[in-house]
């Protein structure tokens, strides 16, 4: 097992404006209009959150406190809101449908709204009122859901038909609805066929189910080509830690690994646009660390797991090689730190056997004595114990953020050990994070991304991007796109619509 992270933090980053996010889809400044069209990506740049930046953010971002900053909670708690949003200031036309990628832990939907206003005002108004040249473009968002409240992302996609709706009801352009203009919700993951029903039953819309892995790998195709500063390495040993990566012609990114980690793990080989194949994967994954810290700490919530391993230190439960060797002393010869960890959780067995026979000798230590000789023996006791000891009495041996730390780089040590493995087995120098689980977290990735560094010997080199999470449902968003989709034709899927006889319709002038 590499040596373990660090647990130096960024400096706290400037204070930043919160944004209200409501919890009905009715209070988004959005327009729905139905229609099937060809997005315009060129000039696309990610907000930061409120102040509509476009500059890529600073390494103090990389932390959980700024990371759930970059997401607003909604005001009954259903879901959660990503602030950065992706600005599409020269598309202009609109868009029918709703992607969503439900899979065991969290729903993730993506949708388009379009922004319109006067020049000089704020935006405002609904695409009627403005003249054409007003129209501002718009942006893509991005949300999840807890999947077990899946009834509340489906009632934000039924808002969004209302809302998509009453557009329809304003309209003062003459267009007319039909059967292809009606909302229509893009669905992948195995809640896509789970759900199917549900969906279809209370929105009462076209529910089209892609396949997982194609959207998963359309998805990433259309960050790497088409979205400016979303891709980014990790390098800690130098002074601009993170680097942005250039956005790529297609034929310059393959072939690569994905990495996709959410409740488990797959592993995906991916040498060209349609030429792709699971090479394997882990079931030990964020569900797994999900499950584990809410049956040893009081975290109800990941984001909260995420907080509490901020503040931990793995090494008052891991075994550590400094631990074996002496204290300062590693086994540099093999390249192992005094940091390194040898056994995760190699301490908690004998702390916990240690605590036992104290508390039995504390109570050997009371039989025929006085009230006042036990009061003194139990303080003496107490003050020779080690703190992880003195928790005993509250229940809690271990501090949880302790566990919290430990595990989290237990896993992530585990994913960036196999992905190693399967880059060399399979001759991939580019590898791909991708999924809920790492949710631009600094540990975790700088885990990733020690572990890939660490046995390569600096060979091969790890990627992460700031919507990780959102590869599978902006891959099933972009299916709906016709032929010739953004810049270079990335990441369209026109080959599958073919093939289901789908055809693409455009608004007229």
């Amino acid at each position: 097992m590499p040596p373990s992270a660090t647990t130096d933090t960024y400096a706290n980053p400037p204070p930043t404006k919160r944004r209200r996010v409501s919890s009905s889809a009715t209070d988004v400044d959005m327009d729905l209009f139905p229609s099937t069209i060809k997005i315009n990506v060129s000039g696309a740049y990610i907000i930061d959150h409120v102040d509509n930046s476009p500059s890529p953010p600073s390494p103090a971002s990389l932390d959980s406190e700024t990371e759930q900053q970059n997401t607003l909670q909604s005001d009954d708690g259903g879901y959660e809101h990503d602030r950065r949003d992706i600005r599409l200031p020269n598309h202009t036309s609109v868009v029918s449908h709703v992607a969503a990628d439900i899979g065991g832990s969290l729903a993730k939907v993506v949708y388009f709204s379009q922004e319109v206003g006067r020049r000089g005002s704020g935006l405002e108004g609904a695409v009627d009122d403005a003249p054409a040249e007003d129209v501002r473009g718009g942006r893509l968002h991005f949300l999840r859901f807890e999947t077990e409240r899946i009834d509340q992302c489906i009632e934000f996609m039924r808002e969004l038909q209302v809302k998509q709706r009453q557009g329809w009801a304003q309209a003062k352009d003459g267009k007319r609805r039909n059967k292809e203009s009606e909302l229509c919700v893009m669905a992948t993951g195995g809640g896509a066929f789970k759900y199917y029903d549900r969906i279809k039953e209370r929105l009462g819309v076209d529910v089209v189910r892609e396949d997982e892995m194609t959207c998963l790998i359309q998805g990433l195709d259309f960050f790497i080509t088409e979205i400016p500063n979303e891709v980014f390495t990790f390098h800690e040993d130098e002074e601009e830690q993170i680097q942005y990566r250039s956005i790529e012609s297609q034929r310059t990114v393959y072939p690569y690994l994905l990495v996709n980690i959410g409740s488990g793990v797959s592993m995906i080989k991916v040498s060209g646009p349609d030429n792709f194949q699971r090479i394997g994967g882990t079931s030990l994954g964020g569900g797994t660390l999900w499950g584990l810290l809410s049956l040893l700490t009081g975290a109800r919530t990941f984001d909260q797991m995420l907080a509490m391993a901020d503040k931990g230190e793995n090494g008052n439960v891991d075994l550590l090689v400094g631990d074996i060797y002496g204290e300062g002393l590693g086994y540099e010869k093999i390249g192992l730190s005094e940091k390194t960890i040898a056994s995760t959780f190699g301490k908690v067995f004998k702390r916990k056997r240690e605590a036992e026979r104290n508390a039995e000798d504390g109570q050997n230590l009371g039989k025929g004595k006085t009230t006042d000789e036990k009061t003194h023996d139990q303080k003496k006791q107490k003050i020779t114990e080690t703190p992880v000891e003195a928790e005993v009495g509250d229940g809690r041996m271990f501090n949880p953020q302790d566990i919290s730390r430990s595990l989290l780089y237990a896993v992530s040590n585990n994913i960036g050990q196999i992905a190693y493995l399967q880059s060399e087995k399979h001759n991939l120098k580019h590898i791909y994070f991708g999924g809920s689980f790492i949710r631009g977290h600094r540990q975790t990735i700088h885990t990733l991304s020690y572990a890939i560094k660490f046995w390569s010997k600096g060979s091969k080199q790890a990627y992460f991007l700031r919507h990780e999470g959102y590869l599978g449902a902006v891959g099933a968003f972009l299916k709906r796109q016709p032929r010739n989709f953004g810049r270079r034709g990335s990441s369209v899927g026109v080959r599958e619509s073919i093939e289901r006889g789908e055809v693409m319709s455009y608004p007229t002038a």
